[in-house]
C-alpha cells in the first residue's frame, strides 16, 4: 500500500500570452495577471487562492475574457484540488479546457494540470493520454512541469521506473522553478520507495522539504515531510513513523482528503508492526474520506489495505468482502498490476473460510503466476509456498513437491526458499534435516544487514512467522520439549531482532523455574525448565484461555473498585485457569518467570492461586533467564543506587506516595510532575517511582500515556531515551496492559522500558484504587530497601495488604544495580 503521489501545486503561467485582442486590453491584461497568481497561490494557501478565483471569475462575467476565464477556472480547480474535492476540481479544469479554446497553450496547461487529477480519481490512463495531448502545445519549462505531473500517474500504474525517469529530467530543467522541482523530488521519492531504494527516498523527500522551507512553500514541505513516515514504515522503523505520524495528522487537519491518506499510510505502519487490529480501526475511518473527496484511485488501495487487517485479524468474511470490491475498482481503472494483489487477499480469505479443495488450490497457483507477471516477486513466491502447503493438506504431494523444489531452487527470499526446502525435507521423513534448514531460514532475518536494517525483518515478516510456526509444529511432532523450547524463542529471537540462540540444554544452575507457553494455531502448551530438567505439558485451547482472562480482567477491575459480587466469581475463574495452566507443572518453591503468549500477557499471573505470595515475573523471552549466571555469588543487591519520584495530577494519594519513596531510600529525591521533570528522572535514576494515572491505547499500544502535569508522556516517546533506570515502578492504572500482537513484541508502557534496556518494570494490569496502591507500595518498598529483589517484594507485598492487580514485568529476580545505557 503506498502513499499517493502528491503534486507539488500550481503550475505558474506558461511563458508567452496567447495571441487575442480583447475590447479592453489593459482590464484583461490585469484580470489574467490576479489569475495567474491565484494559479500561484493555490499551492500554499488554496483558501485565498480559491476566494481570488472567484473575483476574477465574477469580474469576466461582464465582458469575454476568455484567457482570464480559463486560468481563474484552473486556479478554482487547483485551490479545490487542494482541499480535497477531486471531483469538483476536474470539472473546473474541464470548464477551463473549454474556455481555452483558439488559446492552445492555455488548453494544455488545463490539460496539464488535470493529468493527476483524473489519475487520482482513478483513471492513471485517462491521465496519460491527457498528458500525450497537452505536450504537443508545451514548450520549455512547461515540458518538464508536464513531467512531474505525468510522473504521478505512473505511479498509481505501477511503472514507477519511468515516473523516476520523468522526475530526472524535470528536476534537472526546473532549478529556477523551486515549485516544480521540489514536486519532482517529491514524486521520485514516493517512486524510489515503492522501488525499495529506501536512502534515496529518504534524500529526495528531505531535499524537497528543506527546498521547499526555503522557498517559502512550507504546505509543500509539510507534505514532503509527511511522507517520510510512509519511508519509516516501509523500511521498517516503525517508532519513527509513528512519531512522525502524530505530527501530520495535526498539521493535516485541514486537508480531508490528504488526511485520509496519511491514515492509510499510518495503517500500513501498523501492519508492519504487526498490529492488524489496530491499523483496521485506523484504515476504517480513512475509506469514507476518501470516498467523499472522489479519490478513487487512492481509494481501492486503502480497501486492500484494510482487506489485509481483516485477514489479519482472522475476519476472512469481511476481508473477501472488502478485498472484492478493491478488485473490481482496481479492475475498471485499468490497473491490473495491483488487481492481482486483491486478488491475492481474496484467495488468502477462502484458505481462512473454506473447506479446502483442488479448485481453490489451481487459483492459488493461477495468481501466484499473475502477481509475478505484474513485478510482485515476493507476493508470488509466499502464495506458492501456501499453495504448496494446502497441496500437503490436500495429499497431492506431487504438486506440492513440484512447487517446493521451484522455490526451493529460485531466487526469493532466503527465508521462503529455507522454508520450501525444510517442507521437502519433512515430506521425506527427514525431521532434524527439516528443522535445520528452517532455523538456517529464520537466522537470515535477523543476521548481518538485517539487524541494523529492520526493512528485512519487516518485508520478511509474514513469510518468516509462518517458517517459526512450521518449526514450532514440527518440533511439537517430536516432541522434545528442549527443541519446542529452541523453537519458541528462535521466533521470540527473530521479533527482537537479535541473533536466533542455539539449542538449548539444562541450566547449570538456579534456584526458580521458567514455564514458557506456545501455540500451534488453538492448542497450547507449557514448557517448565528447571534443575529438575525440562517437561513439556498439554493445556488445552489457547482459546478457553484468552476468554477466561478477559473474565478475570473484567472481574479483578470490578473488584478492586468494590463491586462485593464480582470477588466470588473471581476467585472461580482464577481457581480454573490455574490449574489449567499451571496445574500439571512442578512449580518447586523459588522465583517463578511466566514467558506468555498472545493475550496472556495481561493476564495478572501472581493472583494465580499456585503463584500467590511468591516471586513472579513476566516476560516476553525466556533466553535471558535460560543463558544468565544463576548462581548466587553472582547477584549483588542494588546497594545505594539513585531512586527518584514523581506524582501525577488528579490523585489525592499520589504527593504522599512519592514522598513515602523518598522517606524509605537514604539519598532519595523527588522529581517535578511535569515531562521534563519526568524525562530528566529518566536520564538519572537508577529506580525510577512514577504515581500517575495511566492509560492503556488498545487501538494504538505505542499511544499509551502517563498524565503529568503539563500533558501525557506517550510509550512511543520513550523510544528516544539514551538511557533508562534498572527498575521502574509504575503505580498507575493499566500501565502495564499491553499487546502481544506477536510472541516477543509486548507494545505498552511497561514494553517501551524493557525495549530501551529497563530490567524490571512492576505495573497494573488493572484499575486500582488510589489508597490501596499507596498501601501497597508502602510495603513494597519497605522490603525493596531492605535487600528483596522486585518480584520478592511485589510477592510479599501483595500477600500482606491483599491489594492485586501490580505484575512484575522482565527480570524480576535481578539484583543487579546500575545503568544500561544504549
Amino acid at each position: 500500500m503506498a502513499a499517493r503521489p502528491l503534486v507539488t501545486g500550481p503550475e505558474p503561467a506558461s511563458e508567452g500570452v496567447p495571441p487575442g485582442r480583447p475590447e479592453t486590453p489593459e482590464r484583461a491584461a490585469a484580470l489574467v495577471a490576479r489569475a495567474e497568481a491565484a494559479v500561484l497561490l493555490s499551492g500554499t494557501d488554496p483558501r485565498v487562492a480559491l476566494a481570488e478565483a472567484r473575483a476574477v471569475l465574477a469580474e469576466t462575467a461582464g465582458g469575454p475574457c476568455p484567457e482570464a476565464l480559463s486560468v481563474a477556472l484552473r486556479a478554482s480547480a487547483l485551490a479545490t484540488r487542494e482541499l480535497g474535492d477531486l471531483t469538483l476540481a476536474e470539472e473546473r479544469l474541464q470548464q477551463a479546457i473549454t474556455a481555452a479554446e483558439g488559446l492552445p497553450r492555455r488548453v494544455a496547461q488545463a490539460r496539464m494540470s488535470l493529468v493527476t487529477v483524473r489519475a487520482q480519481l482513478g483513471d492513471p490512463e485517462g491521465g496519460l493520454r491527457l498528458a500525450d495531448l497537452a505536450e504537443r502545445d508545451l514548450t520549455g519549462g512547461d515540458l518538464a512541469r508536464l513531467g512531474v505531473q505525468r510522473s504521478v500517474a505512473l505511479i498509481l500504474l505501477g511503472r514507477h521506473g519511468e515516473a523516476v525517469r520523468h522526475c530526472d529530467d524535470a528536476i534537472e530543467s526546473l532549478d529556477r522553478d523551486p515549485k516544480f522541482q521540489a514536486g519532482g523530488l517529491l514524486n521520485r521519492g514516493l517512486a524510489h520507495t515503492f522501488l525499495e531504494e529506501y536512502g534515496a527516498a529518504e534524500a529526495d523527500l528531505s531535499a524537497c522539504a528543506k527546498l521547499a522551507r526555503r522557498s517559502g512553500l512550507d504546505h509543500l514541505a509539510m507534505l514532503a515531510e509527511g511522507n517520510l513516515p510512509f519511508v519509516a514504515a516501509r523500511r521498517g522503523d516503525v517508532p519513527a513513523s509513528f512519531e512522525r505520524y502524530h505530527a501530520a495528522e495535526s498539521a493535516l487537519s485541514g486537508y480531508p482528503e490528504r488526511l485520509a491518506a496519511m491514515r492509510t499510510d499510518y495503517a500500513e505502519a501498523l501492519l508492519a508492526a504487526r498490529l492488524p487490529g489496530e491499523a483496521r480501526a485506523v484504515v476504517e475511518r480513512a475509506v469514507p474520506d476518501l470516498v467523499a473527496a472522489g479519490a478513487h484511485a487512492a481509494l481501492p488501495e486503502a480497501r486492500l489495505l484494510l482487506a489485509r487487517a481483516e485477514l489479519l485479524t482472522g475476519d476472512g468474511h469481511r476481508a473477501a468482502a472488502t478485498a472484492g470490491t478493491a478488485l473490481a475498482e482496481l479492475a475498471g481503472q485499468g490497473r491490473s498490476s495491483w488487481a492481482s494483489l486483491a486478488e491475492e487477499v481474496l484467495l488468502r480469505a477462502r484458505v481462512l473460510e473454506e473447506e479446502p479443495g483442488h479448485e481453490l488450490l489451481a487459483d492459488l497457483l493461477a495468481c501466484a503466476g499473475r502477481l509475478a507477471g505484474s513485478g510482485w516477486t515476493g507476493d508470488s513466491h509466499a502464495l506458492r509456498l501456501t499453495a504448496a502447503g494446502l497441496a500437503c493438506r490436500l495429499g497431492d504431494l506431487g504438486t506440492a513437491r513440484e512447487q517446493l523444489g521451484r522455490l526451493s531452487g529460485s531466487p526469493a527470499r532466503t527465508v521462503i526458499r529455507q522454508h520450501a526446502a525444510a517442507m521437502l525435507l519433512h515430506l521425506d521423513g527427514d525431521r532434524p534435516g527439516a528443522l535445520e534448514a528452517a532455523a538456517a531460514g529464520l537466522a537470515s532475518v535477523v543476521t548481518g544487514d538485517a539487524i541494523r536494517e529492520q526493512a528485512a525483518r519487516v518485508h520478511a515478516a509474514r513469510p518468516a512467522e509462518d517458517l517459526a510456526a512450521f518449526g514450532l509444529r514440527t518440533a511439537l511432532g517430536g516432541g522434545d520439549p528442549w527443541s519446542v523450547l529452541t523453537w519458541a524463542e528462535r521466533w521470540r529471537a527473530m521479533v527482537r531482532g537479535v541473533p536466533p540462540p542455539a539449542v538449548f540444554t539444562r541450566p547449570s544452575a538456579t534456584d526458580g523455574i521458567l514455564v514458557e507457553l506456545v501455540r500451534d494455531e488453538d492448542d497450547l502448551w507449557g514448557i517448565a525448565v528447571s534443575s529438575r530438567g525440562c517437561a513439556l505439558h498439554s493445556l488445552g485451547s489457547y482459546t478457553a484461555a484468552a476468554e477466561a482472562t478477559v473474565r478475570i480482567r473484567y472481574g479483578l477491575r470490578r473488584r478492586n473498585l468494590r463491586d462485593a459480587e464480582a470477588a466470588g466469581g473471581l476467585d472461580l475463574e482464577l481457581e480454573s485457569l490455574g490449574r489449567r495452566l499451571l496445574g500439571p507443572v512442578d512449580l518447586g518453591g523459588g522465583p517463578v518467570l511466566v514467558v506468555p503468549t498472545g493475550s496472556l500477557c495481561t493476564l495478572p499471573w501472581p493472583l494465580l492461586p499456585r503463584l500467590r505470595g511468591r516471586p513472579v515475573s513476566v516476560a516476553a523471552e525466556g533466553a535471558s533467564w535460560l543463558t544468565a549466571d544463576r548462581s548466587s555469588g553472582a547477584r549483588e543487591p542494588y546497594g545505594a543506587p539513585v531512586v527518584v519520584a514523581l506524582a501525577g495530577p488528579g490523585l489525592a494519594h499520589a504527593g504522599p506516595e512519592a514522598e513515602m519513596v523518598v522517606r524509605t531510600h537514604p539519598g532519595a529525591e523527588r522529581a517535578a510532575g511535569t515531562r521534563a521533570g519526568m524525562l530528566a528522572a529518566l536520564g538519572r535514576a537508577d529506580v525510577l517511582h512514577v504515581a500517575a494515572h495511566g492509560l492503556f491505547s488498545p487501538r494504538s499500544p505505542m499511544s499509551s500515556r502517563i498524565t503529568l502535569d503539563d500533558g501525557p508522556l506517550m510509550a512511543y516517546e520513550l523510544r528516544r531515551l539514551r538511557a533508562v533506570p534498572r527498575l521502574v515502578i509504575l503505580s498507575a492504572c493499566d500501565a502495564g496492559m499491553a499487546h502481544a500482537p506477536v510472541d516477543g513484541a509486548v507494545l505498552g508502557l511497561a514494553g517501551a522500558f524493557l525495549d530501551r534496556g529497563t530490567a524490571c518494570v512492576v505495573a497494573g494490569v488493572a484499575p486500582v484504587r488510589d489508597d490501596e496502591a499507596a498501601a501497597l507500595m508502602t510495603v513494597f518498598h519497605a522490603f525493596l530497601g531492605g535487600g528483596r529483589t522486585p518480584a520478592e517484594a511485589l510477592g510479599a507485598a501483595a500477600a500482606k495488604t491483599g491489594v492485586g492487580g501490580f505484575v512484575c514485568f522482565g527480570a524480576g529476580d535481578e539484583r543487579a544495580s546500575g545503568r544500561r545505557s544504549l
